[in-house]
């Protein structure tokens, strides 16, 4: 198996309602022809919208699960103060602030909000990654 994922998807309750919130971040959807899921592409990799009863029903897994997953999903910025920026901006479109941006143990400074479905988007900037114009970082060795 090649190191590399090509899709993130995320069972949503309300698939408009995040499209809506997503969109209103700026997004612009691929495949809009496309009913019953959403698409967005991601520099080299896409993130899909997908009602969650489907989602479970795919994988044969029930549907009711709740709480904390144990998964984030990242947005790297170019510059500490773009943190600040992007943070505001996802308050504007209708997340929830989990954790207001702060400087991280680690060196850099990260937020988190949670969309409508509660998933966890950790806004950061390290200093250490750089992010490349197309927006894929580099991690050093």
């Amino acid at each position: 198996m090649e190191q590399r994922i090509s899709l993130i998807t995320l069972g949503v309750a309300d698939l408009k309602r995040s499209r809506e919130f997503y969109e209103r971040l700026g997004w612009r959807r691929s495949m809009t022809k496309a009913e019953d899921i959403v698409f967005f592409r991601l520099g080299g990799m896409g993130l899909a919208l997908y009602p969650r009863s489907n989602l479970a029903n795919d994988a044969n897994l029930a549907p009711d699960g709740h709480g904390f997953c144990g998964i984030s999903l990242a947005y790297n910025t170019r510059s500490r103060e773009e943190v600040d920026v992007i943070m505001s901006q996802a308050q504007s479109a209708g997340a929830k602030l989990l954790k207001p941006a702060q400087p991280a143990f680690w060196g850099g400074y990260s937020g988190y909000f949670s969309d409508p479905d509660g998933f966890l988007w950790e806004v950061a900037w390290n200093p250490d990654f750089r992010v490349m114009p197309d927006g894929g970082i580099t991690i050093p060795d």
